[in-house]
């Protein structure tokens, strides 16, 4: 078998595939969080529904028709809250257009629910202010109208809509690229992550660790973030999650439970986890060396398309036998 490199944690686990993008420059957020698509394709999504309190009263009122939609009654919703709607009542305007854009009720009708949104809209509905912002954002169902798209986004996310708070962020990032459009974005990405955004969660611990103007209280919390964005589920941060606990970035190093979220987040279908993790047991960082389950993680990673000329000597010096249960329990993988 070929003798590896001795590469120590660091070298390894901090060298990424791609060229990174360093704190401040343009794209640092936005590459890391959300890829370069179109504008539109980087916001991210809310819930299909944001109801309100379920509060059956007489007919003819928003709490009946909210009540009906609640309890699944999407029909007698639409009958309750149209002629609201016509009369400018903004909740019921809001609900509408959640019903034609959801199909609930009435044929899925996305230019309806535009028209719906964009009348609740303008009567200052933070869900239909953020719904319809990224109609305008992205051109879709609604005339492309970046500006205005932006400014409702904005008044979405100053009446406390946390998505629309994270959202608003990345335009401001965006907008200004560095350090300045950082500090613009960080109240908005602080608000989105308490009300459990984790994507903002992930975005607060990047500013907070890497930003030159940040107090060290918020410095020494970065990892708490990312903790939060990672136990939420968000692969993204718990491949960082497990590189800062090996590294000792943010506080003090932790092999173990740095195997386990770069683990997590290989389960999860994460290829450059998967890519590590193979390093991590064979090395024996926070674990036994298990060159077969180093090979099967190998093999995920490759077929995902990333090329690693260290881990692809690694798999020619296995026995033949261990080729073969590697590539064995890696055709047997479901995420």
């Amino acid at each position: 078998m070929e003798t590896l490199p001795n590469l120590q944690p660091s070298d390894r686990l901090l060298d990424d595939p791609i060229d990174p993008i360093a704190p401040g420059e343009p794209g640092f957020l936005l590459d890391r969080l959300a890829g370069e698509e179109e504008e539109a394709q980087r916001i991210l999504l809310p819930p299909a529904v944001t109801p309100l309190p379920p509060s059956l009263l007489q007919a003819g009122t928003p709490e009946a028709a909210y009540g009906a939609f609640q309890r699944g009654h999407y029909l007698t919703a639409l009958d309750l809250a149209l002629p609201l709607a016509e009369e400018g009542e903004v909740s019921a305007q809001t609900l509408v257009a959640e019903l034609f854009a959801e199909g609930f009720a009435v044929p899925r009708d996305m230019e309806q629910a535009a028209f719906w949104y964009g009348q609740a809209a303008a009567g200052g509905d933070p869900v239909a202010q953020f719904k319809y912002a990224l109609m305008l954002l992205s051109g879709r169902h609604a005339e492309r109208d970046v500006e205005r798209g932006r400014a409702l986004m904005q008044a979405a996310a100053d009446q406390g809509n946390p998505i629309a708070q994270f959202n608003y962020g990345q335009i401001l990032v965006e907008r200004t690229p560095g350090e300045r459009g950082l500090m613009d974005a960080l109240p908005y990405f602080e608000k989105a992550a308490e009300q459990g955004i984790a994507d903002a969660q992930y975005a607060l611990s990047q500013i907070y660790l890497n930003a030159v103007d940040i107090s060290e209280a918020n410095r020494d919390s970065a990892r708490q973030w990312l903790l939060r964005a990672a136990r939420a589920g968000y692969d993204t941060a718990q491949l960082d999650l497990a590189i800062w606990l090996v590294d000792g970035i943010g506080g003090e190093s932790d092999y173990e439970a740095g195997f386990r979220w770069m683990q997590r987040a290989a389960v999860r279908g994460n290829v450059i986890a998967q890519n590590r993790l193979a390093h991590l047991y064979i090395e024996a960082i926070g674990t036994r060396p298990d060159p077969v389950e180093a090979g099967k993680w190998y093999v995920l990673s490759r077929r995902a398309g990333l090329n690693d000329p260290v881990l692809q000597d690694f798999f020619r010096g296995l026995t033949d036998e261990e080729q073969r249960q590697a590539i064995e329990a890696a055709n047997s993988f479901r995420r």
